[in-house]
């Protein structure tokens, strides 16, 4: 297995510039996911590391070696599309094995490969059936397994679950994560848009919008230190409320006058020129707690109850023609729509970003 090196790589189209000095290390064993809104590059750049997209600046190594000019075929690596790309006619042992029979491989080779896979994969029972007799999991299944049989330095995966149903998308998730149990060694690259797919399945998530990258760390990192807003709102669902407050006193920790007059003390520094700027308050609907006391973040009226039984989310009107506010209570609960609710959260759970958008625990 090979580690992934990503050195200033771009990519445009004509004077369309899609990718811009992308920087990336990605280790032996690593299962990085790439995520971001649609648009940003994010399949582009897996397809870029496949070879079926041409690398107009930087460089890409494999293992230490340039693939730049590398034909897709000698680099190594092994892709899993979001269609399974199945031939109909042919049987489950005879799709996986079409790879190697193309690179002439010796037949007890193939078969030995083959054996590993559906067992990985749990395919054994299947090899003799034609795609038209499986389930949508099971077919992706098919397709990893051909990809399995190749024994590549690096995996691709490109939207394997986005044909699947919910409960499908589910199973298959959890069989990805125990096929990357089961081969630790192997390095692979997964691009979804399904954010938790990204927080169960990656080592680190790598977020990309407009042709950048945003913030590479794990999933309870990008969770709990989001380096910006965008990254904020991304990551989590429903997305981190931002709100509007001032900072009134600032040193060790900040206090902050939120727009509904509310006042909270942040245990996060600031500096004296942050003194009297408007700043953004960040908190997730999961951390709300309903208050009745003067330390509060928001306060509104009820717009729309869900009730969820786990949970109850509470949605409010916009706040100065953003988003929505949105409250995350447990279990369940008796509000109704119009009622005036007040809201605030541990100190710990607050994050404050600066009027460009970056976090203070970042600047």
């Amino acid at each position: 297995m090979a580690s992934v090196e990503l050195t200033q790589v771009s990519k445009s189209y004509g004077e369309v510039e899609v990718l811009r000095n992308i920087n990336l290390s990605i280790d032996q064993g690593e299962l990085i996911v790439f995520v971001g809104p649609s648009g940003c590059g994010k399949s582009t750049l897996l397809r870029m590391i496949a070879g079926l997209e041409k690398i107009t600046g930087g460089e890409l190594q494999i293992d230490g070696v340039r693939m730049n000019e590398t034909p897709p075929a000698q680099r190594g690596i092994a892709m899993v599309f979001q269609t399974y790309a199945l031939y109909p006619h042919m049987t489950v042992r005879e799709n996986m094995a079409f790879g190697m029979k193309i690179a002439k491989k010796p037949a007890s080779e193939i078969d030995a490969a083959i054996e590993n896979a559906a067992r990985i994969l749990q395919l054994d029972q299947y090899l003799d059936r034609l795609p038209k007799a499986l389930s949508g999991g099971q077919r992706q299944r098919v397709a990893i397994g051909r990809s399995i049989v190749r024994d590549p330095k690096v995996f691709l995966f490109d939207e394997p679950l986005s044909n699947l149903d919910a409960a499908l998308r589910v199973a298959t998730r959890i069989e990805i994560a125990q096929l990357k149990e089961s081969m630790p060694e192997s390095t692979m690259i997964y691009v979804t848009h399904d954010q938790v797919e990204a927080m169960t399945l990656a080592s680190r998530i790598v977020v990309l919008h407009g042709g950048d990258i945003e913030q590479v760390g794990s999933p309870l990192e990008l969770y709990e230190r989001p380096r910006n807003i965008f990254t904020a709102r991304f990551i989590g669902s429903p997305a981190m409320n931002i709100l509007a407050g001032e900072a009134v006193e600032t040193g060790a920790q900040t206090v902050v006058n939120t727009t509904e007059g509310g006042r909270l003390t942040v245990p996060i520094a600031s500096t004296d020129a942050d003194k009297g700027q408007k700043i953004s308050l960040g908190i997730r609907p999961e951390d709300f707690v309903i208050t009745e006391g003067s330390d509060f973040a928001y306060e509104g009226q009820v717009k729309i109850v869900e009730a969820l039984g786990e949970t109850t989310v509470l949605y409010f009107d916009a706040q100065g023609g953003d988003e929505s506010v949105v409250a995350k209570i447990p279990g369940i609960q008796s509000f109704t729509k119009g009622q005036t609710v007040r809201l605030t959260a541990a100190p710990d759970k607050l994050h404050l970003f600066d009027a460009n958008g970056i976090s203070f625990l970042y600047r």
